[in-house]
């Protein structure tokens, strides 16, 4: 029996309780809940330690209370650090191994590079470099790419960690390949206010044509910062903020519907996993390869921020079905205000080399 006093007990208690009641509602709001609410999706760009710590004190609290509620604490505290945060487990890593015949492991990358700010810094470009040797992808997509698309090639040193790629730039955009690209070319996603376009490019791995689409989807940083500011005031700029992502969004899925071949998709896109925006491609088949393959909870975006953690998965690369996926993860957060996503992924060829 509990020998805390009444008052402490009491608190513990409502503690417990409203951890619970509101893991259990987030949970449910994030992978069930209205999916075009303007309101829920912002909610999932908050920073994780607001629904943590609440949760974490809770637990605590529970200490001085029976086994039931140190369980239900437990349970709160499970749900947001798996169900809210979205931790991922590998469950559906491929088994397959690596020098199975009719196949080819390829490593995919996504960063996107922030040029137009490492060209400010004397070491921009050789931590952006460094990582890129470190992590040795063989296809590499790179989005805020002003610097190299200018140049037509890899800058900077950059040519020396990818001494074997073809490169292909437009725009903001840079993908580096070991393999042949064809019929690379953009597409408009233009809105109203802004010109804006992705790419889309034919990869040939070993006889496999891989359909490529790299995007950079509309920031939330003008409709966040307006709700921050103006509290209630700023929610209408918000709205129109995510309405905008999630149009562009879907005009990319319907440019790529239906899947006519492998395909992979991969950027920054500027939204969660289970976010409305990202379901417009789960929905044609596409599967997210960090959840796939990777273990832990995958963020690459808030790092540049006080207190210094990353706290958003908003970068992506999703694979369709014929891809497996063998290892999943994020890079390191020196480089850009992004870390990059990295995938070690099966390709189904027509004459594996090894």
């Amino acid at each position: 029996m509990s020998t805390a006093p009444p008052a402490l007990q009491w608190l513990a208690r409502s503690a417990v309780v409203l951890s619970l009641l509101c893991a259990v509602g987030l949970s449910w709001l994030f992978h069930h809940g209205p999916a075009r609410t303007g309101w829920v999706e912002l909610l999932r760009y908050l920073p994780f330690l607001v629904y943590l710590v609440p949760v974490v004190v809770a637990f605590g609290l529970s200490f001085t209370l029976g086994w039931a509620w140190r369980l239900g604490a437990a349970g709160a505290l499970g749900l947001v650090l798996v169900s809210v945060m979205d931790l991922s487990l590998g469950r559906g890593r491929s088994d397959l191994p690596p020098d199975t015949p009719g196949t080819r492991t390829v490593r995919f990358m996504t960063y996107n590079i922030k040029s137009y700010r490492a060209v400010f810094r004397h070491d921009g470009f050789a931590l952006l470099n460094e990582e890129i040797a470190r992590q040795q992808p063989d296809i590499l997509v790179m989005q805020d790419a002003h610097e190299v698309a200018r140049r037509g090639d890899l800058p900077r040193g950059m040519r020396a960690a990818l001494p074997q790629h073809t490169v292909y730039t437009y725009g903001q955009y840079a993908i580096a390949s070991r393999f042949p690209l064809s019929g690379c070319a953009p597409a408009d996603i233009s809105l109203q206010q802004e010109k804006q376009e992705y790419v889309r490019c034919t990869v040939d791995i070993d006889g496999t044509r891989i359909d490529l689409v790299t995007a950079h989807l509309l920031t939330p940083r003008e409709g966040l910062n307006a709700t921050r500011e103006e509290r209630l005031g700023g929610l209408a700029e918000w709205r129109t903020n995510f309405a905008d992502r999630l149009s562009q969004a879907e005009r990319i899925a319907t440019a790529m519907a239906p899947l006519k071949r492998p395909t992979l998709l991969a950027g920054d896109l500027n939204a969660p996993e289970h976010s409305v925006v990202v379901r417009q491609w789960l929905d044609l088949g596409l599967r997210d390869a960090f959840s796939a393959g990777g273990f832990g909870w995958g963020f690459t975006h808030g790092h540049s921020f006080k207190p210094g953690l990353s706290f958003l998965r908003i970068d992506h690369i999703l694979v369709s079905p014929e891809i497996g996926v063998r290892d999943a993860w994020v890079g390191w957060r020196s480089g850009s205000e992004h870390r990059p996503v990295v995938a070690d992924l099966v390709i189904p060829t027509r004459a594996a080399k090894p």
